[in-house]
């Protein structure tokens, strides 16, 4: 008896150590330690991507997009009007792909928006283009795609911002250009001014403006509407946080003493090749080799410390065409620019050419290099025949901000102009609608 109680204790014994101690083999598919804890997934949102003007294949060259028969225009239609942009652009490959359009709404800040395209778009997705030309007497060879916008087959249904997005069939996308559909739901009155504060009144404007919205119900003036301020169109600069100084019935006044003020800068320099025969006052030679056309133009300098000048220009705008030929738009050709810059070396920074032929970004193609021998920077674009505009311009990596008065200098006579955007969502929309737009300018100033 006494054996079977002393079995059984045993038995009890072995059970419980073996039951604390035991191991459970666990897998893994990484080779790693895993925790037998039940963990919560955490899943990282990515950055929603701002869509820019811009080319992602290297042969397509010129894209534009403006009005047709307007050259010089914003690309800003009208909501369910008969207007019309006319896009263009270049194939440096010279032979026939299948292209197709589509077309992205945005929000305020170019971002997509949570819209469905058959939400937005009145008939196909896509479109082919089907508009082909080949360059002729040009000695970079070339094939001229253009289409327009709306047809009868894509328009939009909604205000807001757009994005092109041009694709070859069947694969990625090789550009987007943006443009604007305009709803207009109230006015703007606007004043460029000198800065009001003492120490900027030498060097920076200031944009005093008035909203009024009678037709327009906004609940939270605060938050229902957005504003974007543009100098001349630019990105690095744009004013896009401002919020009513005072609401009246009707009214958003925005009357600030520093918050709504650009630096004048300079008037923009200029080069004109037009002509590959016979050079202009900024050019100081035209070679040509078998493969290219070479423009040199004379050399830049530093304006920073110069008393104010009056220049003619197009705001930091570009016009191609071809004074040899009857048709621009396939008979211009295409040159190398060469610009020369002589100063000391920036160890701060660099230096890039910036206006629109570089959509207004800091780009790789655009950027100078500084030759130590010669002592001056140097850079070259490869540009379609016209006439162009331009600033040099500093990324300051001490500050962290794009500097275009280190090299040109800023003043308050400069004629620049200011474009203001004004967008409306309320409470319960899912997207901005474009409802105000104004162009102004400093010209009054000077």
């Amino acid at each position: 008896m006494r054996f079977n109680n002393f079995l059984i204790l045993l038995i009890i014994y072995i059970v419980f150590i073996t039951s604390c101690h035991s191991t459970k083999e666990i897998t893994s598919t990484n080779n790693s330690v895993v925790d037998s804890n039940i963990t919560e997934a955490i899943t990282i949102a990515e950055p929603a991507i701002i869509y820019k003007n811009g080319t992602f294949n290297t042969q397509i060259k010129t894209l534009l997009c403006h009005k047709k028969e307007e050259e010089l225009s914003l690309s800003i239609i009208n909501l369910n009007s008969e207007e019309q942009l006319l896009i263009s652009f270049d194939d440096l490959e010279a032979d026939i792909k299948d292209y197709y359009y589509t077309i992205i709404h945005c929000n305020a800040d170019w971002t997509a928006s949570d819209l469905m395209q058959s939400e937005y778009i009145s008939g196909f997705t896509d479109e082919p283009i089907t508009n082909y030309e080949f360059s002729f007497n040009t000695l970079q060879k070339y094939t001229h795609y253009s289409f327009e916008f709306p047809t009868e087959e894509i328009k939009p249904m909604l205000s807001g911002n757009y994005v092109f997005k041009i694709f070859e069939e069947g694969g990625s996308a090789i550009a987007y250009k943006r443009f604007m559909v305009l709803e207009t739901k109230l006015t703007i009155e606007a004043q460029v001014r000198r800065a009001t504060l003492a120490e900027d009144r030498t060097t920076k404007h200031e944009i005093d403006f008035t909203i009024k919205h009678p037709n327009l119900v906004v609940g939270d003036p605060f938050s229902d509407i957005k504003v974007t301020i543009k100098q001349n169109n630019k990105e690095d600069n744009a004013i896009t946080d401002l919020t009513p100084l005072f609401v009246k019935n009707d009214e958003l006044i925005y009357d600030y003493e520093d918050d709504n003020t650009f630096w004048g800068n300079n008037e923009f320099r200029h080069f004109d090749f037009k002509s590959l025969r016979y050079q202009s006052e900024r050019i100081k030679n035209i070679t040509y080799d078998s493969t290219y056309n070479q423009v040199y133009l004379f050399n830049d300098r530093k304006r920073s410390f110069d008393r104010y000048s009056i220049e003619p220009d197009i705001n930091g705008n570009f016009l191609i065409k071809s004074q040899e030929g009857r048709i621009s738009a396939i008979e211009a050709d295409y040159a190398f620019v060469h610009f020369t810059l002589p100063m000391d070396n920036i160890s701060y920074g660099d230096l890039y050419l910036l206006g629109g032929f570089s959509d207004w970004e800091l780009k790789e193609d655009f950027k100078l290099h500084y030759n130590k021998q010669k002592r001056q920077y140097e850079g070259s674009v490869y540009l379609k025949q016209g006439y162009y505009n331009y600033h040099y311009a500093l990324q300051d990596i001490s500050t962290n901000r794009v500097d275009v008065s280190f090299i040109e200098g800023t003043h308050y006579q400069t004629r620049n102009d200011y474009y203001m955007y004004v967008y409306y969502r309320a409470v319960g929309d899912r997207y901005d609608r474009f409802v105000g737009f104004l162009k102004t300018s400093s010209k009054e100033l000077f």
